[in-house]
């Protein structure tokens, strides 16, 4: 394709995008009620919020300034489907088939894992919470404010949602041959001490609980890496035994005969 058809594909593509998107926005915002509901409830579980479940509004404009800022949120999350899906039929076609086989499987393990963190913040954000909010002890009352609470619940699912992305690099490291999986079982210590001091700064709360529930399912899946490096590692092993030509190095030369194939001089009847 042309420089001007290219751009003309991604004009199209972006505006489906943002209009799906705008859609998603308006959808969200109409059904703020139930969304919100969804968000308080980790606030209700904990000590304080069991007592009184409300969150205070500290300016005029702060709940029409939250309700926005969640519709954007939930709308790009419920149309992430169609924008994810715009965005790749752009850049597939520029890649191989083998490219778009490695391209597809990482995305759809990036946006698995993304949800699972996201899942895991949310079950583990209460207790974070009711940590922060107890600290102080019994006689000390924290005010808080739907923005703050939103922003920290926010900060959350982006921490989870992001730290559990980690596999996928490792992954994309081995496939590469940067890190083979050799390397990765001699630095599984340092390895698991990294993941644990990650946990411990990542998390907004930097509670016991959440930083453990961090960083054990991080060191589970990285022992998921390892496992599907040595798969991979077996099987190479296993297609090279079976080509002899797989066995040369580079610099050594094939064994094919050079002798010309006999052809027959006489013309072929067509």
């Amino acid at each position: 394709m042309a420089l001007a058809d290219h751009l003309r594909e991604l004009r199209n593509r972006l505006g489906i995008s943002l209009l799906a998107f705008g859609v998603g926005v308006v959808v969200a915002f109409i059904f703020w009620e139930p969304i919100f509901e969804f968000l308080r409830q980790p606030y209700c579980s904990t000590t304080q919020g069991a007592k009184n479940c409300n969150l205070f509004a500290l300016g005029i404009f702060d709940q029409f300034l939250v309700r926005m800022k969640v519709s954007f949120i939930a709308g790009g999350v419920l149309t992430s489907p169609i924008w994810l899906y715009q965005l790749g039929a752009f850049i597939t076609p520029a890649l191989h088939r083998r490219e778009k086989k490695y391209a597809a499987a990482f995305l759809a393990a990036s946006l698995v894992l993304f949800s699972i963190g996201c899942v895991f913040a949310y079950l583990t954000v209460s207790r974070g919470l009711d940590f922060l909010l107890s600290v102080g002890g019994g006689d000390v009352v924290t005010l808080l404010s739907i923005q703050s609470y939103l922003s920290f619940v926010t900060l959350m699912l982006l921490a989870f949602g992001v730290a559990f992305l980690f596999p996928v690099v490792i992954s994309f490291l081995n496939l590469t041959g940067i890190l083979s999986t050799s390397r990765m079982r001699s630095s599984r210590r340092g390895m698991i001490f990294g993941i644990f001091a990650f946990s411990a700064v990542i998390t907004p709360s930097q509670d016991p609980f959440t930083f453990m529930a961090m960083a054990i399912p991080l060191c589970v899946l990285y022992e998921g890496c390892i496992l599907i490096g040595r798969i991979r590692d077996r099987t190479r092993r296993r297609s090279i035994s079976s080509d002899p030509l797989a066995q040369l190095g580079d610099d050594e030369t094939s064994y094919v005969d050079p002798t010309p194939s006999y052809v027959d001089p006489r013309p072929s009847s067509l």
